[in-house]
């Protein structure tokens, strides 16, 4: 397979992460995904294969530009949401995107809500 288009490069650093990155059900995996429209976040439980919460700007009180303040909601947005499904700690998933603009401004507004990674 050729490697060539930068959807398929993120898409190795995202299988090489997910190497070493698994979530359980005390620490399940904060996935992040970032299209051009939209931002979404989930918590998996990998040994269980199960999404256990999800946060997307396609939700209707999230709904806005896709700019680095629609991320910070939608990380604050997140945190809220773990802590009603009772989870406290996460291992961060970037899924292959860079860590920076709409991806750090996320986890650092999760962070803020109060989840650990």
């Amino acid at each position: 397979m050729s490697w060539k288009t930068k959807k398929d490069q993120r898409i190795r650093r995202h299988l090489r992460v997910r190497r070493k990155v698994r979530g359980t059900s005390d620490r399940p995996r904060m996935s992040i995904f970032r299209s051009n429209n939209h931002v979404a976040v989930q918590f998996i439980d990998d040994e269980a294969a199960v999404t256990l919460a999800a946060v997307s700007t396609q939700q209707s009180d999230l709904k806005g530009p896709n700019n680095v303040d629609t991320a910070k909601k939608v990380g604050s947005k997140a945190a809220e949401v773990a802590k009603a499904a009772g989870i406290e700690t996460v291992v961060f998933d970037r899924g292959g995107f860079r860590y920076g603009g709409r991806v750090a401004a996320l986890a650092d507004a999760a962070r803020e809500g109060g989840l650990k990674f």
